[in-house]
């Protein structure tokens, strides 16, 4: 599946959080959810940490064993990828796979570890200034056109031939103000941070903020689409609750999460959905099995006769 290709149809994937010696493992569920008809699958960036796989070296290897999944970083570790090298990796991910990649982006979090790396260490105004440039370089850098010389305040290229591979869509991971007002002018879609879903005081409070910078600059809000991380348990027998005291999710019976997801998507305008595990890792087996094979299927068809 090419992600461009499905903007505007819900999105379901899973995610994962891969240790070296995880491969095997990683590969078999990221192949039988491709055979199962998700769309996607995302694993964490965080090249600071030895025993993780890479993200990006983990994706390609990914693509290659598989037919119709897309896969992205969630999010790119942007601090440790300079913009002008992501847009060669994403655009040759892209080309290779027949266009099932996606752009996951953030602005950096964990800088103690990031300027470990001996990247320099930004301010939270310059991390989101490199962010929004980044992206917007990306793009310039993509889909062929003359040659891009950038004279921008973190990066600057000097008549650099694009890629003739068009940029693949860009989600982000943004949490504060700025970098999601940076979403809506420059962006595809958003990850809200901390597993924040569409009942959570960050959602609303953060997703006006998306679109009201995305109308400023001309851009319909409705084109940056919001793709939930989304933990939680599924259980053989309905839970008397569904969400905790503070209202988070937990999880419950497959017909309980089927209700929660449609709900979602019809009431609260989701686009896209990418499970974890209640404790925020890598889903089981079984888990990831009854996610695609019976949750998933029941919420697109539930979506489909709405839409009809």
């Amino acid at each position: 599946m090419s992600v461009s290709e499905s903007v505007q149809r819900v999105i379901f994937g899973f995610g994962a959080h891969s240790g070296i010696d995880d491969g095997p493992e990683l590969l078999r569920m990221v192949q039988q959810a491709d055979r199962a008809g998700l769309d996607h699958f995302s694993l964490s960036d965080h090249p600071y940490l030895g025993e993780r796989l890479d993200a990006y070296a983990a994706i390609g290897f990914l693509l290659g064993r598989t037919q119709h999944i897309a896969g992205f970083a969630n999010v790119t570790n942007l601090p440790t990828r300079p913009a002008p090298m992501l847009a060669r990796a994403v655009t040759s991910l892209s080309a290779l796979s027949g266009g099932r990649v996606v752009l996951g982006m953030g602005a950096g979090g964990l800088w103690d570890r990031i300027s470990d790396m001996g990247v320099e260490r930004l301010t939270p105004a310059e991390a989101v200034g490199a962010f929004e440039e980044a992206i917007v370089l990306v793009k310039k850098l993509s889909g062929g056109g003359p040659a891009v010389t950038h004279q921008g305040r973190h990066y600057q290229v000097h008549e650099i031939e694009p890629s003739p591979v068009a940029a693949p869509p860009v989600w982000t991971g943004s949490v504060g103000r700025k970098s999601l007002a940076a979403t809506g002018r420059v962006a595809d879609g958003w990850i809200p941070g901390h597993a924040a879903d569409w009942l959570s005081e960050r959602y609303r409070t953060s997703r006006p903020v998306i679109d009201e910078a995305a109308g400023a600059v001309g851009r319909d809000p409705r084109e940056i689409r919001t793709v939930f991380n989304f933990p939680g348990r599924i259980t053989d027998r309905p839970l008397s609750a569904t969400r905790d005291t503070d209202g988070r999710w937990i999880g419950g019976s497959v017909d309980q999460w089927v209700e929660e997801l449609t709900g979602a998507v019809l009431d609260h305008a989701a686009s896209g959905f990418t499970l974890f595990s209640a404790d925020g890792g890598t889903q089981d087996v079984t888990s990831l099995e009854r996610w695609a094979g019976e949750i998933v299927p029941a919420v697109r068809e539930a979506i489909a006769k709405e839409d009809g």
